[in-house]
C-alpha cells in the first residue's frame, strides 16, 4: 500500500484526484498506475485501470487471477467490473468511498473468487483525499 500511497501523492502533486494503485503479483510489482483523468482528458484514466492494462501488458495475458491490487481508495463501480473481467485474485484498499464506491451500491460487481480487504493505511489515504478537496474549493 505505501506504494500505491506514493503515487496517490504523485496524482495530488499533478492536480489529479490523489489516488494509486499497484498490481503486485508473486511479491513483484508488475503494474502501476495514478489517476490521469486531467491529464489525459479520459474519464477511464483512473488509477486502477492504468495499472491493472500495465499489469495485463506485463504478464501477457487478461487474466489477473493470481494478483493483489492495491489501490488507495475503494474502486469506483467501472473499476471494479474491470476487476471481476481479469479475475483478480485479491483487492486491498485504503479508505472507502461511501459516495462512489462499488460496495456503496450493494451489488456483487467483483469476481466471486476476489478476497477483499479494505481500510489498509486508511487514515493517510482518507487525510490526502480530504486536504486535496479542501484545497481546490479555495
Amino acid at each position: 500500500m505505501r506504494e500505491a500511497f506514493k503515487l496517490a501523492v504523485r496524482a495530488y502533486e499533478q492536480e489529479e484526484i490523489p489516488v494509486g494503485a499497484v498490481v503486485v503479483a508473486n511479491n513483484k510489482l508488475i503494474g502501476r498506475g495514478y489517476n490521469q483523468v486531467e491529464s489525459l482528458n479520459d474519464a477511464t484514466a483512473h488509477a486502477e485501470m492504468l495499472a491493472i492494462t500495465a499489469a495485463q501488458n506485463y504478464i501477457g495475458s487478461k487474466y489477473l487471477v493470481d494478483c493483489t491490487l492495491y489501490v488507495t481508495l475503494e474502486p469506483c463501480v467501472m473499476c471494479a467490473g474491470a476487476l471481476a473481467w481479469t479475475q483478480m485474485g485479491k483487492l486491498i484498499y485504503g479508505a472507502a468511498d461511501p459516495q462512489k464506491g462499488f460496495n456503496s451500491y450493494g451489488a456483487k460487481i467483483l469476481h466471486p473468487k476476489t478476497k477483499v480487504v479494505g481500510g489498509i493505511m486508511e487514515k493517510d489515504c482518507q487525510s490526502i483525499l480530504l486536504d486535496f478537496f479542501k484545497r481546490m474549493r479555495n
